[in-house]
């Protein structure tokens, strides 16, 4: 009687554990909002906030979309936090006439945000666009980041390929003239192109929601 029950409790706790391990292997993603300054910033947010802090820092023209794979294979070990940078995904896009795209200032928000959502210690995970913020970040803040993971981020200009020739052009010279030599690649149509389709096999497909991010994205009259 007493092997009988003892088999059943080792069971029982084998059959709890397991259960256990496989309701935390697919944690839960939380979408949110919160106010910076004036405008709103959204955000994806999973794990338990008493954990090491991740902040995911997405690249351009993309949002936290890019992460959404990513976030359930790091939630069960850290608490995981990804914001779609002001002017991209979810977060509000204010006319540039009203707000200087910036990373300097895109940066301010990016501090502001962190403070608002209670990030007192985090790592970074940095890419493309999203590198000159987080260093900036580093920067500003060094004793709160406790570590920096970078993909395809440049930390200096001599980092930029040839190809970034017409947008260098812009940033240091923002004529419409220049502006307007530089907006046929962003169109919606020309953007999914280059973003979505390059590098994909004949007959591959994409996913919809990507295209339709990406399109929706660059139809923002901001973006113009």
């Amino acid at each position: 009687m007493c092997r009988a029950f003892f088999a059943a409790a080792l069971a029982t706790i084998a059959l709890l554990g397991s259960f256990s391990i496989s309701m935390a292997a697919d944690p839960v993603t939380r979408y949110r909002t919160v106010t910076v300054g004036d405008v709103k910033v959204f955000y994806r947010e999973a794990g338990d906030s008493r954990k090491p802090a991740l902040l995911l820092l997405h690249g351009f023209p993309s949002s936290s979309h890019m992460f959404r794979n990513l976030i359930p294979l790091l939630a069960n070990r850290y608490h995981v936090i990804a914001p779609d940078i002001r002017g991209f995904g979810f977060s509000d896009a204010p006319d540039r006439t009203l707000f200087q795209y910036t990373f300097e200032h895109l940066t301010e928000v990016m501090d502001e945000f962190t403070q608002t959502v209670g990030l007192k210690r985090y790592a970074m995970y940095i890419f493309d666009y999203g590198a000159p913020i987080g260093l900036r970040l580093a920067l500003v803040h060094p004793e709160r980041v406790t570590a920096i993971i970078s993909q395809n981020g440049n930390a200096y200009e001599e980092g930029l390929s040839p190809a970034w020739g017409g947008r260098v052009k812009v940033w240091q010279q923002p004529t419409a003239e220049n502006r307007t030599a530089l907006r046929g690649a962003l169109t919606p149509a020309a953007a999914a192109k280059t973003l979505l389709c390059r590098g994909l096999r004949s007959g591959q497909g994409i996913g919809c929601a990507g295209n339709i991010c990406t399109r929706r994205r660059f139809a923002r009259p901001a973006r113009q």
